[in-house]
């Protein structure tokens, strides 16, 4: 047999073994925060080509998830005209409740179906490395893909962070291949892999300034007397690309301007998402939307993620805060990186400056797209998962083989460092098997402490439910209090859990928690994003916060703490209190939520969302008195928040007392 057909029975083991690890991960794993939303929306879109349920994301990942249910016609949950996002999850849980139910088969399907953009993803890396650095590079960057727990935790989620990290890679190659012999096929394929990256995940407009930063290298490494030529053929080649590539996304929105089909409103318009940009943003995008240059569902979704980086809070090395820092993305990744690939990248770096490694055309494509998606991600602000780092992983993986083969080329004492290393990669991973999504490297304190570190889908992104009923069919008959992150988003009941429902910041704005006691005899059980307090802007508003300095009774698959006793449960009893008070609200009980909110401020006096709750609740049942005093309170108790969290709370409270 040659070297050539024992490459690839290689290459056919390692994504043999990868396909086999992704498939028994999913088949245990319970819905994921997102994926009910995703899987709705891409029935939807090949059902009746609505693409405005989800439109936060573009369609390429939830179409292809879809393509098992092509030609089945499934129950639909009436719509009620609610807020998109709390349409399309909530819609989404009870689409999946009533035609899956807790067997999962129809989820099964769809993540399989999403699971072969990981293996398109693996084998994506091997020929980019092969083809840039030789075969040898090649292989072990293909080992280390197919054995990295970032990749295989997320490799079956219908998703679209191994959608976008695959199609990044595959539009830098494609663009490489022109740059290396130009040809008008080789220009089309480039435009078409920017086309499904542009379809894959709206970070995919990153795209634009990795071209532009490859032209400028390009440029300014050519042979004196071209520089011009190569200037306009590469600016032309870019102009075509992102020509062809607007042409491949509208083909994903059926090259239709309008989210939704004719006669069906969107929940809400362009024209008011974008007052929360700049003036300057604002434009822009309305003046795209007015020229109908990209779909509308496409528009939506990028300012709906501009504006929910600009609010949303980080939990890093156990603290909350009340928007993203600069540092999160370095330390997660030295949290969530075994130390196996550290190490290689480490050599591989060594390589460059050594000069062992010198291909600079093939470096610069790796290096200068990282620094771009590292620079704009750190900036950028939305700081909840190393998932978000995948198309830097892939980017690390070809460099770490191209690192490997060029310093074994120069000592066989190399081939065994480099051997031990990616062994030690693999190894590492398998540790945590099956619960990827929650390991931590050894430094770190691997899984059992990644909770206390980091939170969201870098541990706990709501996968373990089958594990909780299967400890709660351990414990038949004991009482059990349960915070789940992703409920009521995901409800537990589905599959068959009977536990009582504690609240959380997503019960609060979807529809309220059960009542819950001051005093809790029994188990708690708190999912991991909910022991952090992550969607909380300040750790002091985490109505957990007490249970952080206890060791956990038991841990189910590293994401869901279990503690035994008897506890105080006073801030969560209010919050409990306080957020149904809301929900009788919005229903017209005035005079029945004004009693649940003071029954909440009765409680815990000091809980901010408790006393804006009486301010409200009394302020329509006509208690003007009551709500100035309720809402002073609420102001009084935001402005001992940090600085940055308060203004969450204190601009709007102060708008109201001004009111009165």
């Amino acid at each position: 047999m040659n070297d050539k057909k024992w490459t690839w029975l290689i290459v056919a083991v390692l994504l043999a073994l990868q396909a086999a690890q992704t498939v028994y991960v999913v088949q245990r794993e319970s819905l994921t925060f997102d994926e009910g939303d995703h899987m709705f929306a891409g029935y939807m879109m090949t059902h009746a080509g609505d693409f405005g349920l989800n439109p936060e994301h573009p369609p390429l990942v939830k179409l292809l998830a879809a393509l098992p249910l092509l030609g089945q016609s499934y129950w639909l949950p009436p719509e009620q005209g609610r807020y998109f996002k709390v349409e399309a999850y909530l819609d989404g849980r009870d689409w999946l409740a009533r035609n899956d139910g807790a067997s999962g088969r129809m989820v099964l399907k769809m993540r399989l179906a999403a699971g072969l953009l990981a293996l398109g993803l693996s084998l994506m890396v091997f020929c980019a490395a092969r083809a840039w650095f030789g075969p040898w590079a090649g292989l072990a960057a293909l080992a280390l893909v197919s054995f990295d727990p970032n990749v295989i935790g997320h490799s079956a989620l219908v998703t679209t962070d191994i959608g976008v990290s695959l199609f990044f890679l595959a539009s830098l190659y494609a663009f490489y291949r022109y740059v290396q012999r130009p040809t008008i096929a080789r220009l089309a394929l480039a435009g078409v892999a920017a086309g499904l990256l542009l379809a894959t995940k709206h970070s995919g407009i990153l795209l634009a300034p990795m071209l532009a930063a490859l032209i400028v290298w390009e440029v300014a490494t050519a042979a004196k007397g071209t520089r011009v030529r190569v200037a306009a053929r590469l600016t032309g080649a870019f102009a075509a690309i992102v020509v062809l590539g607007v042409l491949v996304l509208w083909v994903f929105y059926g090259y239709r301007y309008a989210a939704r089909p004719a006669g069906l409103p969107m929940s809400v318009h362009l024209e008011e998402m974008v007052k929360a940009l700049t003036p300057f943003q604002a434009s822009a995008i309305l003046g795209i939307a007015h020229l109908h240059l990209l779909p509308e569902s496409y528009l939506i979704g990028l300012v709906d993620v501009k504006g929910m980086a600009q609010f949303y809070p980080t939990f890093v090395l156990g603290k909350v805060y009340a928007h993203g820092v600069w540092w999160y993305f370095p330390v997660a990744l030295l949290i969530k990186t075994t130390l196996g690939l550290l190490a290689l990248t480490a050599l591989a770096v060594f390589a460059i400056v050594t000069g062992k490694l010198r291909k600079g055309r093939e470096l610069a494509f790796l290096l200068l797209p990282a620094a771009v998606y590292f620079g704009v991600a750190v900036w950028a602000g939305m700081d909840i998962g190393a998932r978000h780092m995948l198309p830097v992983y892939t980017l690390t993986f070809v460099l770490a083989g191209a690192g490997c083969a060029a310093l074994a080329e120069k000592s066989a004492n190399w081939k065994w460092v480099r051997l031990g290393l990616i062994a030690a990669h693999a190894v590492s991973a398998l540790t945590v098997f099956p619960n990827y999504i929650a390991y931590a490297n050894e430094v770190w304190g691997g899984p059992k402490n990644v909770h206390n570190l980091l939170s969201d889908a870098n541990v706990d992104w709501a996968q373990q439910l089958y594990q909780v009923k299967a400890w709660q069919d351990r414990h038949p008959g004991e009482e059990c209090w349960f915070a789940y992150f992703a409920h009521p988003e995901i409800d537990p009941a589905i599959y068959g859990i009977s536990c009582h429902h504690l609240p959380t910041i997503d019960t609060f704005w979807m529809g309220g928690a059960e009542v819950t006691p001051a005093v809790v005899h029994g188990n708690v059980l708190l999912s991991a994003g909910d022991l952090s307090g992550c969607e909380w802007p300040s750790g002091t508003m985490n109505p957990y916060r007490s249970f952080q300095a206890r060791e956990p009774d038991e841990m189910i698959d590293y994401g869901v703490m279990v503690f035994r006793g008897t506890f105080q449960m006073q801030q969560a009893a209010a919050l409990s209190r306080a957020q149904n008070a809301y929900a009788l609200l919005g229903k017209g009980q005035a005079a029945e939520a004004l009693a649940l909110a003071r029954e909440a401020v009765a409680i815990d006096p000091e809980e901010i969302i408790s006393q804006t709750a009486r301010g409200d609740t009394a302020a329509v049942a006509g208690q003007k008195d009551e709500a100035r005093i309720a809402w002073q309170a609420a102001l009084n108790a935001a402005k001992q928040l940090e600085p940055d969290a308060q203004r969450n709370y204190v601009p709007d409270l102060e708008a109201k007392l001004a009111k009165q």
